[in-house]
């Protein structure tokens, strides 16, 4: 089974969870600044999303 969730949504849900257990930890931070970056849709996005991207396929190709 194959799930494509956007990325505006994902960080956009992540955002919120750590707005609402207060973290403050790298990890929400990281999440805050994707979000905030796919949102904006700035002139950098082309590396971001090629990072974002090839982690993605990392991931899946681990559970294969």
């Amino acid at each position: 089974m194959i799930l494509n969730i956007s990325a505006v949504l994902l960080f956009g849900a992540a955002s919120a969870l750590a707005v609402k257990t207060k973290s403050a930890g790298g990890g929400a931070a990281i999440a805050l600044f994707l979000f905030g970056f796919f949102v904006a849709g700035t002139g950098a996005y082309e590396p971001i999303h090629n990072l974002v991207q090839a982690s993605a396929d990392a991931l899946s190709a681990l559970g294969n």
